[in-house]
């Protein structure tokens, strides 16, 4: 059972994933797709090989067949989790009956997917478990003056607390997050509006003028600069 091949956008940060699928057509499938979106994958066909190159722990997360030669995948997941072995596991299998998903997860798998399936969805499901065991970013970010609180959504330059429309928020957080580097009009536009964004990238300008106009004061050194023909740069101003 092959993939659906739906073409999946790259996502912000690589990942380092290994696979380990015995089935040839899907395995050079899942590797195009992984490598096109961006990110290292290393492929394996056995069992046995993928319980030594998992014991490693140098992927950020496994893709795991059940059905492998020289070790079932089940068994290379309960060796990995009695190992200490955290790297997140999702499981994509033929297996597809509730008590089969029921049994792997209890086995220690992350997440559990069934053949046939979608790549894009696949993708989204590697990148969410990753998401699960990542360490918590600070609540607080803090640059040119401006103080950004995550966790109240509050905005303060100085002394002075900022009032933004949850857009602007949205938007300044992107920024500051890559201070110092462009961030294009349609990755703000995916962040603020989401992830499948297809309309025009124009109406981000209108959200950072009024950006602009709160956060830089007349004669104010400037903090949000247009990077011209591809998007915009927060940057403070001794930067």
């Amino acid at each position: 059972m092959v993939a659906t091949c739906t073409t999946a956008a790259p996502t912000a940060q690589k990942m380092n994933i290994l696979l380990i699928e015995d089935d040839a057509v899907i395995g050079k499938a899942l590797l195009q797709g992984f490598t096109e979106a961006g990110h290292q994958c290393q492929w394996t066909k056995d069992g046995l090989t993928g319980q030594s190159l998992a014991s490693n722990q140098e992927a950020d997360a496994i893709v795991l067949d059940l059905n492998l030669p020289g070790l079932d995948g089940l068994d290379v997941l309960r060796g990995m989790r009695e190992a200490g072995i955290r790297t997140p596991v999702v499981v994509l299998t033929a297996r597809g009956g509730v008590d089969e998903r029921v049994h792997g997860l209890n086995s220690g798998a992350d997440d559990y997917m069934a053949k046939p399936f979608d790549f894009a969805e696949l993708l989204a499901r590697v990148v969410a478990v990753c998401r699960r065991v990542a360490p918590r970013p600070s609540m607080t970010m803090q640059a040119g003056g401006v103080k950004l609180d995550l966790s109240n959504r509050r905005v303060q330059q100085g002394d002075r607390e900022v009032d933004l429309t949850p857009t602007e928020f949205s938007i300044l957080e992107l920024l500051m997050r890559n201070a110092g580097q462009t961030v294009t009009r349609r990755m703000l536009c995916e962040h603020v509006w989401g992830f499948n964004w297809d309309g025009t990238t124009n109406v981000i300008e209108v959200h950072i003028n009024r950006l602009r106009g709160k956060l830089e004061p007349r004669d104010a050194p400037a903090l949000i600069h247009t990077v011209r023909g591809r998007g915009y740069a927060f940057r403070a101003p001794d930067a």
